[in-house]
C-alpha cells in the first residue's frame, strides 16, 4: 500500500484570520493612544485604551468560535496586551500628571509597566500547564492587565468628572504603584467568563448592555468612575474572603 500523499499545511480562510487582525487593531489603538498622550490629547488617549480593551475582549472569543486558536495568536495577544495595558496607561498617566518629567512619576510608570509584564508572564505560564489549561477559572490571581489599565486611569476619570479638580502628581504616582502591586499580588479577582443564560433573561441582559453603552456615551467619566469603584469593591470582597479562608486554615 503506497504512502499517503502529503497534502501540505492546512489552509486558513480569511475569516479565521479575523481574530489576529482584531488583536493587531488593538495594538494600533494602544500605540496611537501613546501618540495622542504625547500631543496632550489625553481624552482621546483614554478612549483608544478603552477601545483596545473592547477589542481584547473580542479576539479570543472570536478565535474560539471560529476554531482558529493558535500558539501564535496567544503569543501575539500577550505582547499586544503589554503595550495596550502596560506601556500605554503608564505613559498616559506619567505625561498627564508630570508632563514627561523624570523623578518619582517615571519610577512609578516603570514599576507599573514591569508589573504588567510579570503579570502576563505568570498568566501565560499558568495557561500552559496541562492540569490548569482546560479548567474554567472562576477567579484570577491578581488584577488582570485590562482591568489594571482601567484602574490606573482613574485619576484622569476623576479629573474630567470634577472640572477644576487638581490631583497632586505624587498621589497619581502612588496610585500607579498601588495598581502595579495589585497586578502581581495573589489576591483573588473575578474572572468574567462567558456564561449561558436562559432565553427569558436574554432581554434583560440586552437592556443592561444598552443601558451601559448609553451611559458611557452620555456620561462617560461618571460611568467609568463608577465602574472602577464597583471593581474595587469586588477586590475588597475577594480580599475579605481570602482572609476568612486563611483564618479557617489557621484555626
Amino acid at each position: 500500500m503506497g504512502a499517503r500523499p502529503d497534502r501540505g499545511p492546512r489552509l486558513l480562510s480569511l475569516t479565521q484570520l479575523l481574530p489576529n487582525a482584531i488583536t493587531l487593531a488593538a495594538l494600533c489603538a494602544g500605540l496611537t493612544a501613546i501618540r495622542f498622550a504625547v500631543q496632550g490629547a489625553f481624552d482621546a488617549a483614554v478612549g483608544l485604551i478603552l477601545l483596545a480593551g473592547v477589542l481584547d475582549g473580542l479576539d479570543g472569543r472570536l478565535a474560539r468560535r471560529l476554531g482558529s486558536e493558535s500558539a501564535m495568536g496567544a503569543e501575539l495577544d500577550s505582547l499586544c496586551d503589554f503595550v495596550d495595558f502596560g506601556v500605554a496607561p503608564a505613559l498616559v498617566i506619567h505625561l498627564w500628571a508630570y508632563g514627561g518629567a523624570g523623578g518619582e512619576g517615571w519610577i512609578a510608570a516603570l514599576v507599573y509597566a514591569v508589573a504588567c509584564a510579570l503579570r502576563l508572564a505568570r498568566f501565560n505560564i499558568g495557561s500552559r500547564e496541562p492540569s490548569l489549561a482546560d479548567q474554567p477559572k472562576k477567579t484570577f490571581d491578581g488584577v488582570p492587565s485590562p482591568a489594571a489599565a482601567m484602574l490606573a486611569l482613574l485619576p484622569v476619570f476623576v479629573a474630567n468628572l470634577v472640572p477644576g479638580a487638581v490631583l497632586p502628581a505624587p498621589l497619581c504616582a502612588l496610585w500607579l504603584v498601588a495598581v502595579a502591586a495589585l497586578m502581581v499580588s495573589r489576591l483573588p479577582t473575578p474572572a468574567f467568563r462567558p456564561v449561558r443564560i436562559r432565553p427569558s433573561r436574554a432581554r434583560m441582559l440586552l437592556l443592561a448592555a444598552v443601558g451601559l453603552g448609553a451611559a458611557l456615551l452620555t456620561y462617560p467619566w461618571l460611568t467609568l468612575v463608577l465602574l472602577d469603584l464597583g471593581y474595587l469593591m469586588l477586590l475588597v470582597l475577594g480580599w475579605t474572603r481570602l482572609r476568612r479562608r486563611l483564618a479557617r486554615k489557621d484555626g
